[in-house]
């Protein structure tokens, strides 16, 4: 980051430009820019003469005369933040993604406390409307599981060690999302790599429905993209053995009360659970929602992809099979 130039500096320039140095000379005794040197010189010489001590203090009188310009009174950046807030984007995706998109300009990069403060500072109407677009997840308390075993299941610890490395493309995570009651449920399936989401509302938790719905939105990838797949020890995937067989994968649970070994699934639903709360009746959400949600979700930059969204990562590799 440049700094101003000091006095001293000044000084210097002021004995070397009176010895007949030139500017290059200048700049690189005082370890500047020759451009540095040479806009110095214009700014701040009068009548073509340039004094250390008169060249300082102009220096400082036009820097108390300009007006602070904040970074979010840029209309540039004002839009930027805000037309990301409305997609569900946090403060911290919007500020890695206005690095990512501006490496360059700094002008239009944007921190996430500077986010948060522009939040907080807005009218009470406006403060409201953007803080609902933030997510606040509560903690979860782990609930006892009394629903069996189920059979011919493959541990969690016979899973390749590729799939814990992230290296490949085609590893998921499996789930259900349930609503108020048992009313309907939202099967959810995330791709390990990209966090690519995929969702499919059903009417109940029925593992033979639970396994079409599955099947039907793995079955239309390509088969390098559907290598594994990890669920937890729910009744609704006693069907797995014939999903394996249908979509040629290879199919492991997780240990119970572990559900940091689907932890990429786990954050997912709680991205989801954003736009269905606990307490939601899912049978009054309809399949055009759910895909919009989803669509909102993938389209969330992420900071372990350096702030790269997963339908970046993983669409294009579909429209190539395509």
């Amino acid at each position: 980051m440049a700094h101003q130039l000091t006095l001293e500096e000044r000084e210097r320039i002021f004995q070397m430009r009176y010895a007949r140095f030139t500017n290059a000379e200048i700049a690189e005794e005082l370890g500047r820019h020759r451009a540095t040197i040479s806009r110095e010189l214009a700014r701040n010489s009068v009548a073509g003469e340039y004094r250390a001590v008169a060249a300082h203090e102009q220096s400082r009188q036009r820097r108390h005369r300009r007006r602070l310009v904040r970074k979010m009174d840029r209309p540039e950046v004002d839009e930027f933040v805000r037309s990301h807030l409305v997609h569900y984007w946090s403060p911290d995706q919007i500020a890695g993604r206005s690095k990512r998109d501006f490496p360059g300009a700094r002008c239009r990069q944007v921190s996430h406390q500077t986010i948060y403060a522009w939040i907080h500072a807005q009218p009470s109407a406006d403060r409201q409307h953007f803080t609902g677009f933030l997510r606040f997840a509560g903690r979860r308390r782990p609930g006892d599981d009394r629903r069996g075993r189920i059979p011919r299941q493959v541990s969690i610890e016979g899973r390749p060690r590729v799939v814990d490395a992230r290296r490949r493309y085609g590893d998921w995570e499996g789930d259900t999302v349930v609503g108020a009651r048992q009313s309907g449920a939202v099967v959810t399936l995330v791709e390990r790599k990209s966090g690519y989401l995929l969702s499919a509302k059903s009417c109940d938790r029925k593992a033979r429905r639970v396994a079409d719905k599955i099947q039907s939105r793995l079955g239309r990838l390509p088969a390098r993209l559907r290598r594994t797949a990890t669920f937890d020890n729910g009744k609704e995937f006693a069907e797995h053995e014939r999903l394996s067989k249908r979509l040629g994968m290879n199919v492991y649970f997780a240990q119970p009360y572990c559900s940091w070994q689907r932890g990429t699934n786990e954050h997912t639903n709680g991205l989801l659970r954003q736009f269905l709360p606990k307490g939601t009746d899912l049978r009054t959400v309809s399949w055009q929602e759910l895909e919009h949600y989803t669509t909102l979700i993938n389209d969330r930059p992420r900071k372990r992809l350096n702030y790269r969204t997963p339908a970046e990562l993983f669409e294009p590799l579909v429209a190539i099979e395509s």
